[in-house]
Formats: C-alpha cells, sequence, structure tokens
C-alpha cells in the first residue's frame, strides 16, 4: 500500500525525522504531522539552549520535508481535546506516537513539594518562550540543581552566563532581563551517580570552560579503569580550579537527594553519599532528574500492551518512536536512527495490509477551530526573524493567541 496515509503525533524531531524517513523511502505516502502547539519542531524550539543556534539550524532539514516532499502539518491540535485516538486511528492507516515526554519527574523524596522546587523542564519552557509557560520563578543567591545530564548542564550554563555571553542567541528580553537580575552568587550541581556514570556528553563539560566570571569547584570526581568513563572524569577535573570571575560553581557526585527541608520555602536539601548523611543549604531547588509523560496519551498501558514495544509496533497500525518509545534519553541525532529502522517497519506492515481507500485522513480536522497549518508556521516565523534586536537572531511569540492571529492572516499582494 505505497499511497497509504500516515499521521504522526508530534511534529518535533522525532516525529520530523521519521516523515523525512517515510517519504524517502516511500514518496507516494502521504504523511501528516499534528501537534498541540501551533507551531512545529517540538524540543528543537523550546528545549535546545538557547545559546546552541547550531543545533536548532536542524529545522532547516526538517522544512523541506513540507516545502519538497509533500508532508502536511496541522497545529494546535491536541489529542484528547480536539481528536481521539481511536479517531486517528480510523482515518489513518497508519498512526505513529512522537510526542515526546515534557512532565518533570518529582523528586519521590519528603519534602518534594515545599515551595522553592521548579523542575528543569517548567524553567527551560519559561526561558524559551514556551506558550504554555509558567512564570519565571525566583531562584535566590544560591540555587542546587539535582541532576547530572545534559539538561542539568544547559541549565547550569545558561544561570551562570552574563548578558553578553547570550550574543547571537534567540532568549527574549524577559527571560534576558531575568538572567541578569538574578542576583545568584553560588550555583551546586549535585548528581546521584560518580562522574564516570554521569548522563552528560563531554562536549557539554568541555564548553563550560568558556563561561567568563566564574569560578568552579569539583568535589569527588573519583577514577575509573574504563576508557570512555575515565574521558568524562578528565574533563570535569579539568574544570577544577577554573576563576574567570565570582560567581561560584560547585560539582558534587555520589549526591542521593534523601529529604528536602523548609516550611514555607526550601532551605536545604539532605543527601546520602558514601561519607554518611550531608545537608547542603540553598535558596531554591532545580530538577533535572527525567521527564515523564503529560496529555492524555496513555503512554505505560499502550507500551505494556505492545506486540513489539522494543521496534515501535504498539498495535496493529499504532506505532511510537523517540521518548515517547524508549524514555527521555538520547540526542536529537540518535532519533534520526530510530526513525530509519521504524519507518522500515511501518511500510512493510502498509504493504502487507489491504488498502482502504475510505480512510478519512486529515478530513477530521478541517471542521476544529484555530487549526494551524505550515504556511501559518511561515508566517510566523518570518515576523520572528524580521527584525530581531541586536545581538538576537530572532525574537518568539510567546503566546498561543498572538500565533494563532499571525498564522490565519492571509497573504495579500501589493
Amino acid at each position: 500500500m505505497t499511497n497509504g496515509q500516515v499521521v504522526i503525533v508530534g511534529a518535533g524531531p522525532s516525529g520530523c525525522y521519521l516523515a523525512q524517513a517515510l517519504l524517502k523511502a516511500c514518496p507516494e505516502l502521504q504523511v501528516d504531522l499534528i501537534d498541540r502547539l501551533p507551531v512545529p519542531y517540538g524540543l528543537v524550539r523550546y528545549g535546545v539552549a538557547a545559546d546552541h543556534q547550531g543545533t536548532k539550524g536542524v529545522t532547516r532539514q526538517f522544512a523541506r520535508i513540507f516545502e519538497r516532499q509533500g508532508a502536511r502539518f496541522f497545529g494546535n491540535v491536541e489529542i484528547g481535546k480536539c481528536v481521539t485516538l481511536d479517531d486517528l486511528r480510523s482515518a489513518y492507516d497508519a498512526v505513529v506516537l512522537a510526542a515526546g515526554l515534557s512532565k518533570d519527574r518529582k523528586l519521590g523524596i519528603p519534602g518534594d513539594r515545599i515551595p522553592g522546587i521548579f523542575g528543569a523542564g517548567n524553567v527551560t519552557r519559561a526561558l524559551y518562550d514556551h506558550p504554555d509557560a509558567e512564570n519565571l520563578p525566583s531562584l535566590g543567591s544560591r540555587p542546587l540543581i539535582i541532576g547530572n545530564g545534559n539538561v542539568a548542564i544547559d541549565l547550569l550554563r545558561l544561570l551562570a552566563k552574563s548578558t553578553e555571553e547570550m550574543e547571537g542567541s534567540d532568549l527574549g528580553q524577559a527571560a534576558t532581563d531575568w538572567l541578569a537580575t538574578s542576583g545568584i552568587e553560588e550555583i551546586t550541581i549535585t548528581g546521584r551517580s560518580p562522574a564516570a556514570r554521569a548522563k552528560f556528553d563531554v562536549v557539554m563539560i568541555k564548553e563550560l570552560a568558556k563561561l567568563a566570571g566564574v569560578t568552579i569547584r569539583v568535589v569527588g570526581a573519583g577514577t575509573s579503569d574504563d576508557p570512555d568513563e575515565q574521558k568524562k572524569i578528565d574533563a570535569v577535573e579539568a574544570l577544577d580550579g577554573l576563576s574567570t570571575g565570582p560567581r561560584r560553581i560547585t560539582f558534587r557526585f555520589g549526591m542521593t537527594p534523601a529529604a528536602v527541608d523548609g516550611e514555607t520555602w526550601v532551605k536545604a536539601v539532605t543527601f546520602k553519599t558514601t561519607e554518611g548523611i550531608e545537608s547542603i543549604a540553598c535558596t531554591s531547588v532545580l530538577t533535572a532528574i527525567g521527564f515523564d509523560p503529560a496529555g492524555d496519551l496513555p503512554r505505560a498501558e499502550l507500551i505494556a500492551a505492545a506486540s513489539d514495544a522494543e521496534a515501535g509496533a504498539l498495535a496493529p497500525g499504532l506505532y511510537a518512536t523517540g521518548w515517547f518509545r524508549r524514555g527521555p534519553r538520547g540526542t536529537i541525532p540518535e532519533n534520526r536512527t530510530d526513525a530509519q529502522a521504524l519507518a522500515a517497519r511501518i511500510l512493510k506492515d502498509l504493504n502487507a495490509a489491504d488498502a482502504n481507500a475510505n480512510k478519512l485522513g486529515p478530513t477530521i480536522f478541517q471542521n476544529l477551530p484555530d487549526l494551524t497549518d505550515y504556511s501559518g508556521w511561515s508566517r510566523i516565523d518570518a515576523a520572528e526573524t524580521a527584525d530581531p534586536p541586536p545581538g538576537r537572531c530572532r525574537v518568539k511569540i510567546a503566546t498561543r493567541e498572538a500565533m494563532l492571529t499571525l498564522a490565519s492572516e492571509k497573504e495579500t499582494k501589493p
């Protein structure tokens, strides 16, 4: 069935890579991507750090699937609110869940609901002008980061940077002002594992050596007989003693959070270490320990009942890719490998299935209010990049209402 219809739920990197792989292998296929936001690109737009514009450049590659390969984008479509999963399965020959994971995982320890604890996902969404973001929080002079993956390192780097160091980014004015007036004097970043088994990439650690205005201390990096693990240790230890300014950064490893202390606001976090119990005072806590599903897609149930979850096959005609399939791990480029394997599986299944010309396809979206398409996104993109202020490459439109208004405007000829 080379003329089948496939819908991908989630127009972030995993969804876009899959669309690209499907259309490259079978150009006759009709591939639609839907997203609960009015705009595509998901994690690239709202998760990749504002000062990592090189990584964000992958959107130029993704744009080609809409502009040259015939994929269609339907934005502002939320599963459970606008359409159901059953609606999609009835309307399309194949449905792929690529919605990612966006809910910050809780610490799961006593005191983890005390005010002053903020999930890294919530903070970064606010920093990057996500339309559903909460207000940027007050972190005080001594924030404590729990987690040692790339998300934690991204957050650490942004909190430690000066305004001048954000030149060339797409950080908005509100976030720029927030960072400039944060009053942060010291940042402690803790990881449960030793440095050898930390989740961060070495390149992320090496980037911290370029920070201006910081003094870095590393405690308990340890050693390893494994060459790859030792590379992580060496990268961290190379930062120890770096001093370019007064803002202090301390790395701590082998620190398992046991309890958050405080009443009306956090005061400290108690950790279990190899030496016993240790309490670290802080003015706020930022958690970067992973993500869980958000929304109305029952991921756990779907994975548990899957016919071949490892391959991304959940049920006949229903698939999963990216973080929705494997959990919150892996970088954006790793999604390409996932996509190529899943595309082959989907095409094999479609070719073995009986063609059904009665599938409704995207007509199920036609009466939805405030539906956006790729042309609407192009107008938003053009507006954001038309006249950015000095030192910025774009100014994001931050509210859903403003995006919908701009997306719905019709082009007029002079």
